[in-house]
């Protein structure tokens, strides 16, 4: 049996003293797009801020890609977020640099130093998410759609083996959130594997998948009812 991307057993998650979420016990399979559902305040970002280093796991097990993250060190933290994609609610683009520039930072700050290689990785990911002709555009000329397709590209850059994606359509109206659900539910096809954390119960109804929920400072799987 194939090793779980990310597998939690026992984990109890802080933001700084306070106990959010307790005895968190989950696996994630490569392949699998998982929804992360629960009201504001109950442990969702904090959840995600463990899995890629912000805050330590400190009680519990837990590995993500390859990294026990009980004993994760300052200096581990770079080497696992190349292996992780972060999408953001604010999309985090640099408002001073085109988007191929954008794009450039992340991978020179990642360790690519091959120029031409930057260059074709640059269009793949842009084409990936419909957006390899605006590569010239600075992101204030973008809607927030397009913006936020381009936070997906600048996620996909060094082929993580996991995507997290933090209300990725929480800043966009209810049409541009399903155009940004379908470039995600592309990505997941051709085998990426995505957690998305989401207010957006119309996208679960309309995709339904796996959905884990924080409630009463517990993590667990619902079972979505089929209509």
């Amino acid at each position: 049996m194939s090793q779980p991307i990310l597998h939690l057993k026992n984990a109890e998650i802080y933001q700084r003293d306070k106990l959010v979420l307790s005895n968190v016990t989950i696996e994630v399979e490569k392949g699998d797009f998982v929804y992360l559902i629960g009201k504001t305040g109950t442990g969702k970002s904090s959840f995600m801020k463990t899995l890629y280093g912000d805050l330590p796991l400190k009680k519990g097990d837990g590995e993500i890609v390859g990294y026990d993250l009980p004993t994760l060190k300052e200096k581990d933290i770079p080497f696992l977020r190349r292996k992780l994609g972060v999408v953001f609610q604010d999309f985090k683009l640099l408002n001073d640099r085109t988007i191929e520039d954008n794009l450039a930072f992340v991978l020179i700050a990642t360790g690519w130093k091959n120029k031409k290689e930057m260059e074709v990785r640059i269009q793949e990911v842009l084409e990936k998410v419909s957006m390899q002709n605006n590569a010239k555009k600075y992101p204030f000329q973008l809607s927030g759609g397009e913006q936020q397709r381009i936070a997906i590209a600048r996620a996909l850059l060094n082929s993580p083996e996991l995507i997290l994606a933090d209300e990725p359509t929480g800043n966009l109206d209810p049409q541009t959130s399903v155009e940004v659900m379908e470039v995600l539910q592309e990505i997941n096809k051709q085998g990426n594997t995505i957690l998305m954390a989401t207010h957006d119960y119309a996208l679960l109804l309309k995709y339904p998948s796996k959905t884990l929920k924080c409630e009463n400072s517990q993590l667990f799987e619902v079972v979505q009812k089929t209509v």
